[in-house]
């Protein structure tokens, strides 16, 4: 009999973490992250730890076994056993050799640097294997970049697999790793430092506290590891492992490197595959505490939106606004908002808020995600850094949209060579009566010579098709139809018929099943195909899947094809990068034609 497979399910995800519960999905045996044990490490509970390991070193190359510590494999009868050989592992700064003896597996697969570069049977594995193995992890951490690429490549080839770099775990990196997408670690260096003496803790390696008990025994190593991976689990059950493993991140400077090596390679990785979400249904905050944040590809790419691409409702596309953030988001709902725009008053001006970590929020885009989800710690000051970016920002937004005036509201120096710009704040607050008086009066200067004949219902429109076409890329659909209702809730009708709606809390449009032929023909959201010969009745799992887009973002709205017939939409749950062998369920299915 051949080796069983690990049943896994997808409870939680965040980027390339996630948390999988593992063995009959209706009573998990045990869940990841987690840890396997070597036959020297201490009992642990099979909830934290699910597998063992053992190596025979009589064979050559040697031989590894991995077991299951519970019934974790269908029908779920019994324990299981995945064996792999090492092969042979050469340092990675031999990458051009090709050894020739790559290690081998099934549902416990080795990879190397090198096999990576070199094992033709890697790309053509035609299944998930249960279990990963990145054999010189210790290797590849210790030089730049290399062991964040390698995970990128494993990752994203084995998006159902589960993912173990052995030798590198610790309490310390346990939230960072898993970001990165790892999903089992070991003790390696919890003995190490029980052998020194030394605690490793969740903010790293220190010498016992005397005066409070503590000590260095296998069995207070194993209680931080405990403490880290309930934490991690948390965090990526409720959406704040980012900012975990920022906070981890600081326990030594070569995770600081990882995780910005991460976020570079990522943010680059964003063009090619649906690595980001779309929306934020869960109520969330993207909480921007650290200068790490910054580099967050989530914040880049929006910064990137909307210095390259975003381009604003037509009716506003000659006075510019600038206006300071708010605490409160959206913005318009703060008091500080509902004054400026009451001092505005006209819609022919172009609001734009000036904030960091996202640089500029356009008034018709702050609901979406991440702008209306981000908090920031706010102190009045501005560094060199959030300076450089806010500028640079304005300049090639300011010339690429080729606004004639700016009024400056926002606090911050702006200068712009053949633009007129004028500074309302004068040193004072923003809220002050009279720098209120004097945004008013400039914005009322400002359009007295515009002739506005234009009804309401045009400009509305015009902004819902910028928001559309910073969501969407188009704006097509939208031609011919008309608005309803009072904001927030918009209602959006075509022929009579009402094809969409406006929801400011998810920050995107809920499109009714009247609109999706309009949709196909206008191109509007991406496609996938089912195969020809499945009966779709529920949602999409990866057996379904035919052919799908691979820029596809967690959250968005897609339409289903199936023999190149539409057949209804659905709302992805899994980004591109997990097309389309993921765990679990892809997309959530929302109408049926």
């Amino acid at each position: 009999m051949g080796e069983r497979p690990l049943g896994r399910n997808v409870v939680a995800r965040q980027r390339f973490a996630r948390l999988f519960s593992i063995g009959d999905r209706g009573d998990p045996g045990s869940w990841t992250p987690g840890l396997v044990l070597g036959p020297e490490d201490s009992e642990l509970p099979v909830s934290i730890a699910p597998f063992s390991i053992s190596r025979s070193k009589v064979l050559h190359p040697a031989n590894s076994t991995v077991s299951t510590r519970s019934n974790l494999c269908f029908p779920f009868d019994s324990v299981d056993e995945w064996k792999m050989v090492d092969g042979l592992v050469l340092p990675p700064s031999l990458v051009e050799s090709d050894s020739g003896e790559f290690g081998s597996g099934g549902e416990l697969l080795p990879i190397s640097w090198n096999s990576l570069h070199h094992d033709e049977r890697i790309s053509s594995v035609d299944f998930q294997p249960s279990l990963v193995i990145l054999t010189d992890a210790p290797q590849l951490a210790k030089l730049p970049g290399m062991l964040e690429k390698a995970l990128i490549a494993v990752r994203t080839n084995f998006p159902a697999s589960l993912i173990w770099t052995p030798g590198i775990s610790g309490p310390d990196n346990c939230a960072l790793l898993s970001w990165m997408g790892v999903d089992i670690f070991d003790l390696s260096r919890s003995r190490h430092a029980s052998s020194l003496g030394i605690l490793l803790t969740e903010s790293g390696p220190r010498f016992p506290e005397d005066s409070c008990g503590e000590e260095t025994s296998m069995q207070s190593q194993c209680e931080q590891w405990i403490g880290a991976i309930s934490e991690t689990r948390s965090a990526i059950r409720n959406g704040t492992l980012r900012e975990l493993a920022e906070r981890s991140s600081t326990s030594s400077p070569k995770s600081v490197e990882h995780l910005r090596w991460h976020d570079r390679l990522t943010g680059k990785l964003s063009e090619e595959i649906g690595i980001l979400s779309s929306s934020e249904n869960s109520g969330r905050k993207m909480r921007c505490y650290s200068f790490e944040s910054r580099n967050d590809p989530a914040i880049q790419d929006w910064r990137r939106r909307v210095s390259e691409l975003h381009m604003p409702p037509e009716h506003q596309r000659d006075l510019l606004v600038l206006l300071p953030c708010s605490a409160k988001k959206p913005y318009k709902l703060s008091q500080s908002h509902s004054r400026f725009r009451r001092a505005l008053k006209s819609p022919f001006v172009h609001e734009v808020m000036v904030t960091s970590p996202l640089g500029l929020v356009p008034r018709e885009i702050e609901e979406i995600w991440p702008a209306a989800h981000y908090d920031i710690p706010v102190t009045g000051d501005w560094d060199e850094d959030e300076l450089s970016t806010i500028h640079s920002m304005i300049s090639q937004f300011v010339r690429r949209v080729g606004y004639s005036k700016i009024i400056n509201h926002s606090g911050i120096e702006i200068d712009l060579d053949g633009i007129e710009t004028i500074d309302t704040r004068e040193g004072e607050s923003a809220g002050s009566k009279s720098a209120i008086s004097r945004l008013s009066d400039e914005v009322e200067k400002a359009l007295k010579s515009k002739i506005i004949d234009e009804f309401i219902e045009r400009p509305r429109m015009m902004v819902l098709k910028s928001i559309s076409r910073f969501i969407h890329g188009s704006d097509e659909w939208l031609e011919g139809a008309d608005i309803r209702g009072r904001p927030p809730i918009l209602t959006i009708f075509s022929g009579g018929t009402q094809i969409a709606k406006w929801n400011p809390k998810r920050g995107m449009f809920s499109f009714s099943k009247s609109s999706l032929g309009l949709l196909d023909k206008s191109g509007t959201l991406k496609r996938i195909s089912l195969n020809p010969n499945v009966n779709w009745t529920g949602d999409i799992f990866p057996s379904y899947v035919d052919s799908f887009d691979p820029l596809i973002r967690s959250g968005e709205e897609l339409l289903v094809f199936q023999k190149s017939s539409l057949m209804g939409s659905a709302r992805s749950v899994a980004p591109g990068w997990e097309w389309p062998h993921g765990p679990g369920k892809l997309a959530k299915a929302r109408h049926r034609l």
